[in-house]
């Protein structure tokens, strides 16, 4: 199957002559209203020390300052749901403030360049053009999300790329980049998720059976090096993704695509950590980031579903409570503030988890999967979950993630096949 311009994914040279312009003024006025500022600002205090000259040093809060409005993407209004507005102040007491600004208006330059000039640029590339200046490559990051959130503008739209670190496995998956170029997947080796303005269409085989995105590399690269994408016990061929943790742009572009375009029998899943982190992460990937709130009708994929793991289910695959985790007071911590969630990015399925971790005081990491368990998976009735035959199997005792596998995406695909 073919899907054709996925909708969250534009073309990086696809900025029509009225939509540079619309840009580059937008940026231009916030470098004016900051040289507008600072020219008054210069005009007052000269004025203030003529007329003070004779007297001694005045309090220096009626010294003239500068005042950069931007958006607050920590903060939300309870009327508009839109963000917050705060306030970039020079001069102040701070020795930084300087800095501050110097590293808003490099950030500002590199924009304004790769609009006119129409060549993309990385947040990667903006950080390495000074590094003295920003230090560090989130510093960067940061500002860019801040400058577009405060311009209502995506990202995009300035021509700015994530990096791209996210990676998938499976030869289910080709993808097709507006340089003509092919990125075909593998079920034995990984693949780098192009950036989303690379993407211009991909396809997906007829016989996808499934896709898994997984919280973290070292799993995916036990998964890929089991052939998991392809392996007999496994219900069909599948697709592996990776963001490696809290997933980039170009992975929740990928994952937003398959979840528009793959037809409802396809269930995708997510594998993530049974801690608060872990649902955090997913709740990225289904329901967005808040930070990029501007951008999650683009990239939340609600289609995805929870697998696992869940701390609460382990004593069916005869794991030990006493083999779980402790938590730490920033779980706990996390957990209290994801509880506090709205509904509507909290289902009740998540909160119980995380009320059953917070009473337990134990959370459940998916290494927790990769050395072998001596019993076979029992219901909560005492019966075994698996089959005989396939509880007995050699690959399954020597792979305990591969058998939880085995029993979790049969259960979504014959769920998915039902339902729909």
């Amino acid at each position: 199957m073919v899907a054709e311009d996925p909708p969250q994914v534009q073309d990086s040279n696809a900025l029509s002559d009225s939509d540079v312009l619309d840009v580059t003024q937008e940026l231009e006025e916030l470098a004016i209203d900051f040289i507008t500022q600072l020219c008054r600002a210069t005009n007052t205090s000269k004025n203030a020390v003529d007329a003070t000259s004779s007297e001694s040093e005045g309090s220096s809060s009626n010294k003239p300052s500068i005042h950069l409005e931007m958006a607050d993407r920590t903060r939300t209004s309870p009327v508009t749901g839109s963000y917050s507005s705060r306030f970039i102040t020079f001069p102040k007491r701070s020795s930084n403030a300087s800095v501050k600004l110097a590293q808003l208006f490099k950030v500002v330059d590199s924009m304004h360049e790769a609009v006119i000039e129409r060549v993309p640029v990385t947040k990667r590339d903006i950080y390495y053009r000074d590094v003295p200046l920003f230090k560090d490559q989130r510093i960067v990051d940061t500002i860019v999300d801040d400058v577009a959130a405060s311009l209502k503008l995506e990202r995009s739209d300035l021509n700015v790329r994530a990096t791209s670190k996210g990676i998938f496995c499976g030869s289910t998956l080709s993808i097709y980049l507006s340089s003509g170029d092919i990125v075909c997947g593998n079920d034995s080796e990984a693949s780098l998720i192009p950036v989303g303005e690379e993407v211009k269409t991909f396809n997906v085989d007829e016989d996808l059976a499934w896709v898994l995105i997984v919280e973290k590399d070292a799993v995916f690269q036990t998964l890929r090096h089991l052939n998991a994408s392809n392996h007999p016990s496994l219900p069909g061929r599948g697709l592996l993704i990776t963001g490696k943790g809290y997933p980039d742009m170009a992975t929740r572009h990928l994952v937003k695509s398959l979840s528009d375009s793959l037809p409802q029998t396809i269930p995708i899943m997510a594998l993530v950590d049974g801690d608060p982190y872990g649902l955090d992460i997913l709740s990225v990937y289904k329901y967005g980031s808040s930070r990029l709130r501007h951008e999650n009708n683009k990239l939340a994929a609600r289609r995805i579903e929870w697998m696992g793991l869940l701390s609460s289910e382990l004593a069916g695959f005869g794991i030990d409570k006493d083999a779980l985790i402790p938590i730490s007071q920033h779980d706990e911590k996390k957990a209290l503030s994801m509880i506090q969630r709205s509904q509507d990015v909290m289902p009740a399925k998540w909160r119980k988890e995380l009320v059953h971790m917070l009473h337990t005081r134990r959370k459940a990491e998916i290494e927790i999967l990769s050395s072998p368990v001596s019993s076979t998976p029992v219901s909560s009735r005492g019966c075994a979950l698996l089959p005989s035959s396939v509880a007995e199997d050699d690959t399954f005792q020597r792979a305990p993630l591969l058998k939880y596998l085995h029993i979790k995406i049969t259960q979504f695909v014959n769920s998915a096949r039902k339902q729909h």
